[in-house]
C-alpha cells in the first residue's frame, strides 16, 4: 500500500525544505519486510524522503536523489498513515535523510507507540530519537564523525576487494555492541559472494547481509 496524500504536499528542494522538520520530501511510504541486516524478516513500514547528494553510483533508488522531484509533506500526514498499519516499526530511508530534522517525525511516531529506526550514509550528524540506527558508510562521502557512537548496526556494502578494507575502518569506530553486517552489492552478488563467505569464516565478528526482499519479490 503506497502513501496518497495529495492534499498535504506541495513541491520540495533541499533548500525549501522548514529547518523545523515540519515538512519532509516524501519519495514513498510503503508496509513491508525489512529485507537486510540485523532486522531482516520484520514487518517494517518504511519512509523513504527525496534528497541525497552521496552519489553511489550502484544505488538502486537515484530516483531518490533530487529532493525537487518529491512532494513536501507535512509531518502530521505522513504519521498518520504510518500509524494505520499493525507492524509498529517504521524505518526511515531515503536517499539520504539526515539531510533534514528529523526530530518532529521521529518524537510524533514514538508518541504513538511507533518504534522508530533509520538507514544512514551518515554523512550528516544525526537528528531525530531512534530506538534503532543503521549506519551504512560509503566511500562517496565519508561518515561525519559524530555519527559513530549512535550505531546499533554497521552494514557495508561489498562492490569490490577493497571494500573489506574500507568495512573494517569503520568497524573499529563503532561501539562495541554495535553488530556488523557485510552486503553484496546485488548486481555483483554471483562474483562477490564467494569472498564474502571465505572472509565472514576468517573474521567472525562479522555477519553476511542479503537482500532478501528481491529474493521474495517485495518492495
Amino acid at each position: 500500500m503506497t502513501l496518497d496524500l495529495t492534499k498535504a504536499y506541495h513541491t520540495a528542494s533541499i533548500h525549501s525544505v522548514p529547518k523545523d522538520g515540519s515538512e519532509l520530501p516524501l519519495m514513498e511510504a510503503f508496509y513491508t519486510i525489512q529485507g537486510e541486516g540485523a532486522n531482516t524478516g520484520t514487518a517494517a513500514y518504511f519512509i523513504r524522503l527525496g534528497g541525497c547528494d552521496v552519489g553511489c553510483h550502484w544505488c538502486d533508488v537515484k530516483e531518490s536523489w533530487d529532493a525537487e522531484l518529491h512532494p513536501l509533506t507535512e509531518v502530521a500526514a505522513i504519521v498518520e498513515q504510518a500509524d494505520a498499519f499493525p507492524g509498529k516499526t517504521v524505518v526511515i530511508t531515503g536517499g539520504e535523510p539526515l539531510l533534514y530534522n528529523l526530530h518532529p517525525l521521529t518524537s510524533q511516531l514514538q508518541e504513538r507507540g511507533i518504534r522508530t529506526m533509520i538507514e544512514t550514509s551518515g554523512a550528516y550528524p544525526v537528528s531525530g530519537t531512534w530506538d534503532w540506527v543503521c549506519l551504512s558508510p560509503k566511500k562517496f562521502k565519508a561518515p561525519d564523525a559524530s555519527v559513530y557512537p549512535f550505531a546499533d548496526e554497521l552494514k557495508v556494502i561489498i562492490f569490490n576487494r577493497s571494500d573489506f578494507k574500507w568495512a573494517e575502518e569503520h568497524a573499529a569506530r563503532v561501539g562495541e555492541k554495535c553488530a556488523l553486517y557485510l552486503q553484496p552489492e546485488w548486481s555483483k552478488a554471483h562474483e562477490i559472494m564467494p569472498l564474502l563467505v571465505e572472509y565472514v569464516k576468517l573474521h567472525p565478528k562479522w555477519r553476511v547481509s542479503l537482500q532478501a526482499h528481491k529474493y521474495m519479490d517485495i518492495p
